[in-house]
């Protein structure tokens, strides 16, 4: 570690990253932190910034939130791990017990909790297969799970989640997702989906289908809900379990805690993690209780999953939800961000702001050329991401082609910086055109 009074630089930094670190792990911005507040972030060499992307989805809270911070210290003043399987806790038991009671639908609810994403998605899938004693899994083009094996197997992404990783796991089979942008629509997909069991896997194979209701890497296209629905009956009529992945859309990111609620279907589980526990790494899976009654003892635990100290972070964050009425802040936001940028659309960036994409506080605009969807521009969604950079302000990319820039800003931002975000996003948008 440098001495307290030695200037440390960005530059410096990368520079022992890339001596120390392999290249297949991701550098994007080349900012290192120092230290954070809500929606603000400054680097090694004091350059502020205003966060838009809260660590892909994981703040909601935004950062070192005084009550998420101060449960972590009281908890830490406790005990920091026993693991749940050797000597329980009660932080656990009341956090599964809260999650229960906010999962959408009626039927009781139980929730087993884990470390990150990947590891939820993978247990959703483990469970029902045991659940429904079938091999089969249906996932989605354009869909992004996580990066473990199986994980990066129902990732719908080839490029660069997929290369060189083979063979993945058998029993996976995409579908495509509906997007009218795009021109790929709901109709078609469901007739995919049904010819898939006739060509692919018999539907009586099949133990789930695992859906984003709102595709994140993918860029952030929301499924209506008429083709939620439509998988829910097809799961309904065929004994398979549907499953959500929730875990960049749920824990209130789009104006509801879940954002299947806005299509009134109940899911059999759902898998969910980032802003749960507002940077502590957690995950759950929430599922209907008769089903996962169906584990035997010993089929589902972890080390590690449930840490009292990310219990109580969680803890305080549906506290915070509760109090600072954050569901109704995110579409405040949403509606904000989204008018900004479609300013920018009908504005300077005609033609190449071909859509702007909006559910509570996740919003995306899409790059084009010439106004024509399947003329993706990366290059001005990277010209403007590198800009906004320079002038202070931090995003990221998503889409197939990573032609969307989408906004996550923590959901506790206050207007001023919120206003000041979009002003550098604004500039940089302009910049960006106007460059030679």
């Amino acid at each position: 570690m440098s001495a307290a009074n030695e200037f440390v630089s960005n530059a410096a930094l990368k520079s022992r990253r890339d001596e120390a670190l392999p290249a297949g792990l991701p550098s994007k911005s080349g900012v290192y932190a120092a230290k954070a507040e809500n929606a603000e972030l400054w680097d090694v060499e004091g350059k502020r910034y205003i966060d838009f992307i809260g660590g892909i989805g994981v703040l909601n809270v935004g950062h070192r939130h005084p009550k998420v911070v101060e449960a972590i210290k009281r908890q830490a003043d406790q005990f920091i791990h026993t693991c749940f399987g050797i000597a329980q806790y009660e932080i656990y038991v009341e956090l599964a017990e809260r999650l229960n009671l906010l999962a959408p639908g009626k039927t009781v609810k139980k929730t087993v909790l884990f470390n990150s994403g990947a590891e939820a998605v993978e247990n959703c899938v483990k469970f029902a297969r045991r659940i429904t004693g079938r091999p089969g899994v249906i996932a989605f083009e354009g869909a992004f799970h996580g990066r473990t094996l199986l994980a990066t197997t129902l990732t719908g992404k080839s490029k660069p989640y997929k290369v060189g990783f083979g063979p993945l796991v058998p029993g996976i089979f995409h579908a495509p997702y509906p997007d009218a942008y795009h021109g790929i629509s709901e109709k078609g997909c469901l007739a995919c989906l049904e010819h898939i069991f006739k060509t692919q896997i018999p539907v009586e194979e099949v133990a789930a289908i695992i859906v984003e209701p709102v595709q994140g890497e993918g860029g952030f296209n929301p499924a209506p809900a008429s083709f939620l629905q439509a998988l829910r009956k097809i799961c309904d009529d065929n004994g398979i379990l549907m499953i959500l992945d929730e875990i960049q859309s749920g824990m209130g990111r789009t104006g509801k805690m879940f954002a299947i609620e806005h299509a009134g279907v109940e899911p059999d589980l759902i898998a969910c993690a980032k802003s749960i526990a507002a940077g502590v790494p957690l995950a759950a899976v929430i599922g209907k209780a008769d089903l996962l009654d169906k584990i035997a003892p010993g089929g589902m635990g972890s080390t590690y999953g449930g840490n009292p100290i990310a219990c109580a972070a969680a803890l305080a964050v549906l506290e915070v939800f509760e109090e600072e009425g954050l569901l109704a802040r995110a579409e405040t936001i949403g509606r904000r961000v989204a008018a900004s940028w479609r300013e920018l659309q009908a504005g300077p960036a005609r033609g190449l702001f071909g859509d702007v994409r909006q559910v509570g506080g996740m919003i995306a605009v899409e790059c084009v050329e010439d106004n024509d969807p399947k003329r993706p521009n990366a290059k001005l969604s990277g010209d403007i991401l590198t800009a906004a950079r320079e002038r202070g302000l931090l995003m990221t990319t998503a889409g197939s082609h990573a032609q969307c820039l989408r906004c996550l800003v923590p959901l506790t931002v206050s207007d001023d910086v919120l206003d000041e975000g979009l002003e550098i996003f604004a500039a940089a948008t302009r910049a960006s055109i106007d460059a030679p």
